[in-house]
């Protein structure tokens, strides 16, 4: 697994132990972490707080040429408000760990020019697995289920 991957993990990891949902997400720009976040709904009570959201508003503002540069790192594939998001600010390649326990908009993000790396991380599988099997109404909520 790749550091920025492994950065992602990290904050998947940090959400668990916070009592929220294992989901992590780096931003990076040329070699360099933008932004690290990790889904913040539990803990903060936000409704749009993902994985990739809180990576993105850790990131600021940014010029729209650097977003256009960067690699979106997340522990799961993204939802359809994340999948959205990357393709609002232009970010042109997103690494997923896996896409076994939840498959988002992959096929959205490929449609519209992304490129989408899928790693399939066992560590990012056992993380989810984990999660889904003690909190499994936490974990239909996040997806809307």
């Amino acid at each position: 697994m790749d550091q920025y991957l492994q950065a992602a993990l990290e904050e998947a990891k940090t959400g668990y132990e916070e009592g929220g949902i294992p989901i992590g997400s780096v931003l990076v720009h040329k070699d360099k972490i933008l932004g690290r976040g990790h889904n913040k709904r539990v803990q903060e009570g936000s409704v749009v707080l993902h994985g990739e959201m809180d990576a993105l508003e850790n990131a600021g503002r940014q010029p729209a040429t650097v977003y256009r540069e960067c690699v979106l790192y997340t522990t799961l594939s993204p939802c359809p408000m994340c999948s959205g998001t990357i393709l609002l600010y232009g970010i042109p390649k997103v690494v997923i760990g896996e896409n076994r326990t939840f498959m988002g908009e992959e096929e959205l993000l490929r449609s519209r020019g992304v490129e989408v790396e899928v790693v399939d991380s066992q560590e990012c599988v056992e993380l989810m697995q984990r999660f889904i099997q003690e909190k499994p109404t936490l974990w239909n909520e996040d997806i809307g289920v």
